[in-house]
């Protein structure tokens, strides 16, 4: 009886567990290098695996490819790009087949896990750019998460009248205060 009561707890912990998030987005790969240090030293990175995320800034489909140009973003503990701080950047993601451009379209959090392939040089307006270019083994396009109504919060016990010093105030912040605006 206590077998199958350990069993059937496993079973229904087990379910709770799953997400449908793969595992190269969830677990960074090993030494997880940023964009900025392959940037620094692309050959000493060409084929490693690299876990990185951030916002859409342009998609181009091309006959058996498409092309991403991200804006990297630092990722949270799932693999989710963070949409506060700094970018380090841009990259290049090369994604084999086609994407539909009305679904990643610009301003879309993606994170891609795949190997460091090389470098290209393209314009942003009139500064040509170089970046990193990843070959994607995976990718995950997120759902923009729902925003949150705000509410004001006040403690039930709080009491706007309440006043520790009544009935006799110290001296600086009220009357008799000698400096009083209509004191002559």
């Amino acid at each position: 009886m206590r077998a199958l009561f350990v069993l059937l707890a496993a079973t229904a912990l087990s379910g709770c567990a799953t997400t449908s998030t793969p595992e190269a987005i969830r677990k960074p790969p090993p030494g997880d290098p940023t964009l900025a240090e392959v940037r620094a030293n692309l050959s000493g990175y060409l084929g490693a695996l690299v876990r990185w995320g951030g916002t859409i800034a342009g998609i181009e489909n091309r006959a058996a490819e498409t092309w991403l140009d991200v804006v990297s973003r630092p990722l949270d503990s799932s693999g989710r790009p963070r949409t506060e701080g700094d970018s380090t950047g841009r990259f290049l993601v090369k994604v084999q087949g086609f994407l539909d451009p009305a679904v990643y379209h610009d301003g879309r959090l993606v994170t891609v896990s795949g190997r460091v392939s090389g470098e290209e040089t393209r314009p942003i307006g009139e500064y040509p750019y170089r970046y990193i270019v990843v070959d994607a083994e995976t990718t995950q396009l997120w759902e923009p998460l729902p925003e949150r109504p705000y509410y004001y919060y006040r403690d039930p016990f709080y009491d706007p009248f309440y006043d520790p010093f009544w009935p006799a105030r110290p001296y600086p912040w009220y009357w008799p205060y000698p400096y009083y605006p209509y004191w002559r």
